[in-house]
């Protein structure tokens, strides 16, 4: 990696920030956690379930608030629907203002531009999760009582969502580049991760011992991941596949941008 990819990655990034991308994006995103994190406390609090899609033994007898948060299938749609905003213009923006073409005649690589661009989407998209740490010291402030829980609960579950951020933030690059509309690449990033999503939700809700490709499916399911970070679990495997997938879309990136560039 050459002294290119600094530079690169700090202009990607200002980007987020001179445009209304990160400040619009960012007031949405955090009212949509906030809100979904105060559901989940009012729950808790209440001695009720502890949220949408979470079994018997995400309850409020057995879990804390931490848990029952990053757990909710409401953290998933955060992550996904934050991930599609960061991502959507990235190529797509360049690639409809011709701006792409004068960046690569740059003495630049392609795996440069791509690991620049998921670098500056990835800062922003980790610091946007950062006042998540914060809820339940908030929630307490307010008055909520909630059962104490450690601060590695918090940890990894953040940990979890960055992992799970990985692949919705490379997913997102990969269709960005395949359109010049922001909108399209929006649309495809939102669609094909949704399906990943929502079907790690359906195969959740089946419960019971699944066989075949359900089992398959359950295995791959972001929702199963993220209650397994949530509740301490650290599964090599998970972290294997979550580092793999991502490391592909990068890839499958870098080879379509080489492709464009020898058009």
């Amino acid at each position: 990696m050459s002294s290119a990819f600094a530079p690169l990655w700090r202009r990607e990034t200002e980007a987020f920030f001179r445009t209304s991308i990160a400040f619009t994006g960012g007031v949405f995103f955090l009212v949509l956690t906030g809100v979904a994190f105060w559901l989940q406390a009012g729950r808790l609090a209440a001695g009720g379930p502890a949220g949408a899609g979470a079994d018997a033994a995400m309850d409020a007898a057995a879990a804390g608030l931490p848990e029952a948060f990053w757990a909710s299938p409401w953290c998933c749609l955060a992550g996904l629907l934050l991930a599609t905003m960061l991502t959507m213009r990235l190529f797509a923006e360049e690639i409809r203002m011709g701006t792409l073409e004068t960046l690569m005649a740059a003495p630049v690589t392609e795996a440069e531009v791509v690991l620049s661009k998921f670098a500056a989407a990835g800062t922003v998209y980790a610091l946007m999760w950062l006042p998540a740490l914060a809820y339940p010291a908030v929630a307490r402030a307010c008055g909520i009582q909630i059962p104490p829980s450690g601060a590695g609960v918090a940890l990894a579950g953040y940990l979890g969502m960055m992992l799970l951020g990985g692949v919705f933030l490379s997913a997102g690059l990969f269709c960005s580049l395949l359109t010049k509309h922001q909108v399209v690449a929006a649309m495809l990033s939102f669609g094909v991760l949704g399906v990943w999503v929502s079907g790690g939700l359906l195969a959740l809700r089946g419960g019971g011992e699944v066989a075949g490709a359900a089992a398959l499916l359950r295995a791959l399911s972001a929702p199963q991941h993220m209650r397994d970070f949530a509740a301490g679990i650290l599964d090599t495997r998970t972290l294997v596949f979550h580092l793999s997938a991502a490391a592909l879309l990068l890839f499958a990136s870098v080879r379509l941008l080489e492709a464009r560039r020898l058009r």
